[in-house]
């Protein structure tokens, strides 16, 4: 089958550590869906502003494990590439001082463009992962999770549409909330979400049931919110809530970095209390 992005989601997750595990989490946290320019047709999004919320269908694409995965590299609008998006959780600024946390491998991860492809399924798959929330020693069948490390490096996500903006410079744009995408992040498709099809409020969870959720009060010092607007400093206070760390690192010694946007953030955590330590601009 041969597919190809449709579009590109712009976000303030410029690298994998920090982004929330699942759609929805960070609910005021934004995201813009700019389409390819043979997609930038008004016509395709008749009819959506009737609806709340939208399925994603997108790539793992800054998913490097698999080196027998989908080709990628090539440029975003704009000129920029993201070959070399990820590989530095704290922006390149992390010393000896500084130990930054692995990345977690079942937050969404997603980062460079690809072109129309065709998109097999990756040889040597393996028919389980261990996922982080479990502590990273047992086993689960990649089809019982949500791991990017699959035979085909497909995530799906559902976000909340705030609005759709028709005359933009990039064509139409959605904007969104609630995304778990890394900046750049290629999107194959995009479809309704259907409160009747799509709801199933009494679903078992499997293993999932089992795990309690996370989240973490954020202290930010007065001397640090004063490098950060309101608006900004509570979008990034829902992602830290969420506790950004593996499940089996637990230092309160240890700095971690996260980059939001073009802050470069760096914080503690000590029982449920997440310190924000400083935000700089990158």
């Amino acid at each position: 089958m041969n597919i190809e992005a449709i579009a590109h989601i712009r976000t303030d997750f410029p690298e994998k550590f920090g982004i929330p595990r699942q759609s929805g989490l960070a609910e005021g946290v934004e995201g813009r869906i700019v389409f390819e320019p043979e997609y930038r047709n008004p016509d395709a999004l008749r009819g959506l502003e009737g609806f709340d919320y939208i399925w994603l269908i997108w790539e793992f694409s800054a998913n490097r494990r698999r080196k027998d995965s989908c080709t990628v590299g090539s440029p975003m609008p704009g000129g920029q590439s993201y070959a070399n998006v990820g590989s530095s959780p704290t922006g390149g600024e992390a010393g000896a001082a500084v130990k930054v946390a692995p990345v977690d491998e079942v937050s969404s991860q997603a980062g460079e463009r690809s072109g129309g492809h065709n998109v097999q399924p990756a040889k040597g798959w393996q028919p389980t992962v261990r996922p982080p929330r479990l502590g990273g020693n047992r086993s689960m069948g990649v089809f019982a999770t949500r791991s990017p490390f699959r035979p085909n490096p497909l995530g799906l996500s559902s976000v909340r549409i705030e609005r759709v903006e028709l005359d933009t410079p990039d064509g139409p744009v959605i904007v969104v909330r609630g995304a778990d995408l890394m900046d750049g992040t290629p999107i194959y498709d995009i479809k309704p979400y259907i409160r009747y099809a799509d709801s199933h409020a009494d679903a078992a969870c499997g293993y999932v049931d089992t795990l309690d959720e996370r989240h973490l009060e954020v202290v930010v010092p007065d001397s640090v919110k004063a490098e950060i607007s309101t608006e900004r400093l509570q979008q990034l206070a829902e992602v830290l809530a969420l506790d950004p760390r593996p499940s089996y690192q637990d230092d309160p010694d240890r700095i971690y970095g996260l980059s939001f946007g073009d802050l470069n953030v760096r914080f503690t955590v000590s029982c449920s209390v997440l310190t924000v330590v400083s935000i700089t601009s990158i």
